[in-house]
């Protein structure tokens, strides 16, 4: 597949190689025939802006710059975060509203959807830890902001 853009069903996009993806859904695994970055950057322009106008929005609302969490797409607050510095190729994306649990198991993590699916992960607890607090820093904020414009209506 060479279209694909995220949406709310998408749990994780993982990286085959430089120029291919599995993008994991609820219901099923996608071959994309892009990078992870590219269905990030197609996906944010999808919704309205670029990849780099969604970091320099999680830098202004969170302060946040590397490996900084996305919001790509506001009113249904897909909000993903990269396993590494998403300027690389092969980073892991993974949607925040979906995971139900992340844990250790045989050194690797596991990654738990709330439909049951799993992803094993050669990161460490801390890391992935780190970066659900900064999503959930992004995803707080968001929903601050939101709630704050509906008052003064």
């Amino acid at each position: 597949m060479e279209n694909y853009e995220i949406n709310e069903e998408t749990l994780a996009i993982l990286p085959i190689n430089e120029h291919n993806s599995e993008v994991y859904e609820f219901d099923e695994v996608i071959h994309v025939n892009k990078s992870t970055t590219k269905i990030m950057e197609d996906s944010c322009l999808y919704f309205g802006s670029s990849l780099e106008g969604r970091r320099k929005g999680t830098a202004d609302m969170i302060g946040v710059t590397y490996k900084a969490p996305i919001i790509v797409e506001e009113s249904k607050e897909m909000i993903f975060f990269p396993t590494s510095s998403s300027r690389y190729q092969d980073s892991v994306w993974i949607s925040l509203k979906h995971i139900k649990n992340y844990y250790m198991e045989n050194n690797l993590l596991v990654i738990e959807f709330e439909n049951k699916r799993k992803i094993y992960l050669n990161y460490s607890y801390g890391i992935i830890d780190n970066q659900i607090l900064r999503a959930t820093r992004l995803e707080s904020t968001l929903r601050g902001r939101k709630t704050s414009k509906k008052r003064f209506k």
